[in-house]
């Protein structure tokens, strides 16, 4: 077992830290000038931009910093984080699993949604059901387009060598799946993609 922390993962945990507190002052900002402006388009574009961007990195922060088994992300703060996510985008995303999660499982789950929202090109649904420990992910939408070659990797829990940014989340994942030996199953057609693990 590596006993050496996950240095990318506690940078991207720190950036997301860092960044939120900012963000959240500009938002609680435009609330304060809704409140004494009239109403229009321009505070409504920033209120949406800010609120779209914290969405973001309280996902990033799940998917791609520092997580450990022995830490538990409770259901609310899971629903709240993907409510704001389908509230900024083109894809829903429903939490059905009733408990609270294992952070390390919760990482590995956000890091499949990041792969599968590549393959919802004009957006969709995303929902995540079953147990803490038997959890199941299922995508649709109005067309599915999943990349053979990245998710071939990640069946087999291989990296590319020439892996991109935009691939991050099919390395890390693989790279999880394979230290972990936890079994997966992935189905890809015209129709969704269904991921349990």
């Amino acid at each position: 077992m590596n006993d050496q922390p996950d240095l990318g993962a506690l940078i991207v945990s720190r950036i997301c830290h860092d960044l939120i507190s900012p963000l959240s002052a500009i938002g609680n900002g435009v609330e304060l000038l809704e409140m004494t402006t009239p109403p229009g388009p321009e505070l409504s574009l920033i209120s949406e931009s800010v609120e779209n961007a914290v969405a973001r990195i309280r996902f990033f922060r799940f998917a791609f910093g520092a997580a450990s088994a022995d830490q538990l992300v409770g259901r609310s703060e899971i629903v709240s984080m993907l409510d704001a996510l389908s509230r900024s985008g083109r894809l829903r995303y429903d939490w059905e699993v009733a408990e609270d999660v294992p952070r390390d499982r919760l990482k590995l789950a956000m890091l499949l949604a990041a792969c599968t929202e590549q393959a919802l090109p004009q957006g969709g649904r995303i929902v995540f059901a079953g147990q803490a420990d038997a959890l199941r992910l299922s995508a649709h939408g109005p067309k599915v387009r999943p990349d053979p070659d990245a998710w071939e990797r990640l069946r087999h829990g291989t990296v590319s060598p020439q892996a991109k940014a935009g691939e991050a989340q099919f390395a890390i994942a693989a790279a999880m799946l394979r230290l972990s030996a936890r079994p997966l199953w992935i189905e890809t057609g015209e129709h969704g993609v269904e991921i349990g693990f």
